[in-house]
């Protein structure tokens, strides 16, 4: 498998900032002239709308900065705590199989949690990887309450992806009262420390890595930034 480039940010990234990186980044990759690449990021507050979102499920439009972005899914929340991971990988050269490449970033998800003896689990119709919590109150069809851990929201230019996916590590669950995340209201939203384990940023950060070789292949060492590559 090629050798993958892991960039990791010390310091808040824009989203704007974040997104002009990936583009450019993308383009690069697509006409060979550039590594795949991770990027490890945490954002300011904010909301952004994939290409599915509904103007309803924007709950409180004027709590955080709200950006759209041609990614697939809903709407979701970004901010501090949460470790966001931009995936930006040469799906052609993998197989030219986007439904298998989507399948596998679940896995990595997975993979991750289950370093934390966590388990993860994707659910029919509804995006990202979830967790059960049979601590809560079922829900009144008797069904267990389930929350969302982890986001996932990909788009490919020229076979190349970009976006990705998101875990929560310890974020404010509060900020994500705003939306409806990812068009679901009928369960909530958890992160690693929330269900009781003592996790930092970077006990993620190297699980990440970890579970990427296991399900995508080799990866180079990572590099870490005090500012956003654009800024550098």
């Amino acid at each position: 498998m090629p050798m993958v480039e892991w960039i990791t940010s010390e310091a808040p990234v824009s989203y704007p900032d974040a997104v002009e990186w990936m583009e450019t980044r993308a383009n690069a990759i697509a006409a060979g002239d550039a590594e795949e690449a991770i990027w490890l990021v945490e954002h300011p507050p904010l909301y952004t709308a994939g290409t599915s979102a509904k103007a309803a499920d924007l709950t409180d439009p004027d709590r955080f900065p709200v950006y759209d972005t041609k990614r697939g899914g809903q709407y979701t929340y970004h901010g501090p705590g949460q470790r966001v991971a931009y995936v930006l990988l040469d799906v052609a050269a993998r197989g030219h199989d986007v439904r298998r490449f989507v399948h596998e970033l679940e896995q990595w998800v997975i993979a991750t949690l289950a370093e934390f003896n966590l388990t993860g689990e994707i659910r029919e119709g509804r995006v990202g990887v979830w967790v059960t919590r049979p601590e809560k109150p079922p829900l009144p069809d008797g069904s267990p309450r389930e929350d969302k851990i982890a986001a996932i929201g990909i788009r490919l230019r020229k076979w190349v992806s970009f976006h990705g996916i998101s875990i929560n590590v310890d974020p404010d669950l509060g900020h994500f009262t705003g939306i409806v995340p990812c068009g679901i209201s009928d369960h909530g939203v958890t992160s690693l420390v929330d269900l009781g384990l003592p996790v930092t940023m970077d006990d993620v950060d190297l699980a990440l890595q970890r579970s990427f070789t296991k399900v995508f292949g080799t990866s180079s060492a990572p590099r870490r930034l005090q500012k956003a590559p654009s800024e550098n």
